[in-house]
């Protein structure tokens, strides 16, 4: 399998990080629900709420380096071609899916940033990006939360997507981003 996209298929690269981004992702939410079955303070809770952060800030740097290859790369072609509307529907949902790779762990970092509270990534703390304020904290707050809520409609829906161009279109969308049994 070639690393680089082609006019028929994903790259290697390309369908690694997609598929990376998914499991981050789950891994993400994963630990900020989990956290709630442990009491306020405790070890187990503090580290799925380290974990969570970590991760999050994963998904940002890695999403910058999936942003740059789709940029520079082909976008394979999808047989048979689907009409104008699902092209632009599909558009819309990968500039959404964008916005939250990156929005919501720099909305996050604001967060803890605007709590007065360590950046912590896998042994490095990150600079604050903004001063401490309990008023900001909390609005930064209840706009990461709506954005986590959306991020399941929007990766449910991707998903959903890509299920009823495989099942029920038969189009080859999912097809592309499979790895390749060469």
């Amino acid at each position: 399998m070639r690393w680089r996209n082609s006019t028929d298929r994903y790259g290697s690269l390309s369908i690694g990080l997609h598929w990376l981004m998914l499991l981050l992702f789950v891994a993400v939410y994963a630990c900020i629900e989990l956290r709630g079955y442990f009491p306020k303070g405790s070890d187990p809770r503090e580290a799925l709420k380290t974990w969570h952060f970590m991760l999050g800030l994963t998904v940002f740097v890695l999403a910058w380096l999936r942003l740059l290859v789709h940029v520079t790369s082909l976008v394979p072609r999808i047989e048979p071609d689907p009409p104008r509307w699902q092209k632009l529907s599909a558009k819309l949902m990968h500039a959404a899916l964008y916005a939250l790779m990156l929005g919501m762990p720099l909305a996050g970092w604001l967060l803890l940033s605007a709590a007065g509270k360590p950046i912590p990534f896998f042994g490095l703390q990150l600079p604050a990006l903004i001063g401490a304020s309990k008023s900001l904290a909390d609005l930064i707050k209840e706009i990461h939360e709506i954005g986590g809520t959306v991020g399941y409609f929007l990766i449910g829906l991707h998903a959903a997507a890509a299920l009823f161009h495989h099942y029920f279109v038969r189009d080859d969308t999912l097809r592309r981003m499979l790895p390749s049994r060469d």
